[in-house]
């Protein structure tokens, strides 16, 4: 435990929570000059998106990421925003509906229909950077958002039930796997939150395949995506198309 604390504290004090825009040279410098399958699919991206926004690598990057890339392209997009606020606000009663505590989600609730009116203003993309990075804010940010992925997985259990493995219910998969902070995300996760919130994204994967470019899968399928996250094993990151 002392070991994992030290990791964390130092993945905290030389990682930001979303990063500025970087471009894929930086992305490069994470491997060796001897990872050509690597340093290759690098070079694939490169030629198909501008530049990537890094998420710290606690667990969270999914729905961090997510939140972020999403948010961010509300700035500039009225029509969806009003669509987004509208889901946003009403989900808090959906969510005490299917039995969550109205004084466990409230405060959360709360700080995440803040945000949203902050985005409605509209903020600037500097003051959004900064929200997302203040670390109270963000994480509240995230537990909402976990929630919301918990609340329509349950609300679909029948669906969702065939892909969950180990003999558990998917209120087990939820308390064990979603609802915690630092639990990392999978299918699942990006199918239940793209479904509850109707944003499409694109998950654009970077990994070890025999391929020289990067695969990717849209969330829902057939769908126009808005959001674009990179994925390396274990890891989310924004994609900026």
């Amino acid at each position: 435990m002392e070991q994992q604390r030290k990791i964390e504290k130092e993945v905290a004090e030389n990682q930001a929570l979303v990063s500025l825009m970087i471009d894929f040279d930086a992305v490069s410098a994470d491997y060796s000059k001897e990872d050509e399958t690597y340093l290759g699919k690098i070079q694939d991206l490169k030629s198909r998106y501008k530049c990537v926004r890094k998420t710290r690598g606690d667990g969270n990057c999914f729905y961090r990421a997510f939140g972020f890339a999403y948010l961010e392209q509300l700035l500039t997009n009225q029509v969806d925003f009003s669509r987004f606020k509208e889901v946003a606000s009403r989900s808090k009663e959906e969510l005490v509906d299917l039995g969550f505590p109205r004084f466990t989600i409230e405060d959360f609730h709360d700080t995440f229909m803040d945000v949203v009116e902050k985005v409605g203003t509209p903020c600037t993309k500097e003051e959004l950077h900064e929200t997302f990075n203040d670390q109270g804010t963000s994480d509240y940010l995230v537990v909402y958002l976990r929630l919301l992925v918990s609340g329509y997985l349950q609300k679909e259990a029948e669906f969702f039930q065939n892909f969950i493995e180990g003999e558990r219910s998917v209120r087990e998969f939820c308390n064990q796997e979603v609802e915690p902070m630092g639990k990392e995300s999978d299918h699942l996760q990006v199918m239940a939150l793209t479904s509850a919130l109707g944003v499409a994204v694109r998950v654009v994967y970077m990994d070890r395949g025999d391929s020289s470019r990067c695969n990717h899968h849209d969330f829902p399928e057939d769908s126009v995506p808005s959001v674009y996250l990179l994925y390396r094993p274990g890891h989310y990151d924004i994609l900026y198309s």
